[in-house]
């Protein structure tokens, strides 16, 4: 099979991808690689709630196991490294887009981090989130809250929706959790362990 790019993401990656809404992200990626066999997507939410939550969640889910995406409920990104199947896995790049949707935003991103660390592949694993710059987003500080995790900022990029055919963020709370929100200027920041 022929190896495919789209943006920072290759087909022959472990992807690990969190806190998925509709699995739209997860799916643009597939589409792109033509397959889903090097990802792993998973969800807080347990599938019964995401398809009533999410119009589209259950065709995208459909598909994505079509293209082979391994994919998971019921993940706390808190303790993913306890979860039966993640335990001792390791990935080139874990994903976790726009984590904001009605939660303790610093709680939730430093409780990723500090797991997320822990699944890097050893060479070249990279941690990727993507979130709103503009204020009052850019006082959550995610660049702090990943160097106490002893992660290092290798490069911070423009997030632009276009790039990912397909993908729909969503609220993911409340009474409009199926509808999207303004993205505005955003980023994807881009993390690695040190390594002495």
């Amino acid at each position: 099979m022929e190896n495919k790019w789209i943006m920072h993401y290759h087909s022959s990656h472990k992807i690990l991808l969190v806190g998925e809404g509709d699995f739209s992200f997860s799916l643009s990626l597939a589409r792109a690689f033509g397959s889903a066999a090097n990802m792993v997507a998973t969800s807080l939410d347990d599938r019964e709630s995401l398809v009533l939550k999410y119009g589209s969640a259950s065709s995208n889910l459909n598909e994505l196991e079509v293209l082979g995406c391994t994919i998971f409920h019921n993940v706390d990104v808190h303790n993913m490294t306890q979860h039966h199947y993640l335990n001792n896995k390791s990935f080139n790049r874990i994903i976790f887009n726009f984590p904001h949707a009605g939660f303790d935003y610093r709680e939730l991103v430093s409780g990723f981090l500090k797991s997320a660390k822990y699944m890097l592949s050893i060479f070249g694993g990279e941690i990727h989130v993507s979130h709103k710059t503009a204020y009052p987003f850019s006082k959550w500080d995610i660049k702090g809250l990943a160097e106490n995790e002893g992660l290092i900022l290798i490069g911070e990029v423009d997030f632009q929706q276009s790039y990912y055919p397909g993908y729909t963020n969503k609220r993911g709370s409340g009474l409009q959790c199926d509808q999207s929100f303004p993205i505005g200027m955003s980023s994807t920041l881009q993390f690695s362990k040190l390594h002495f």
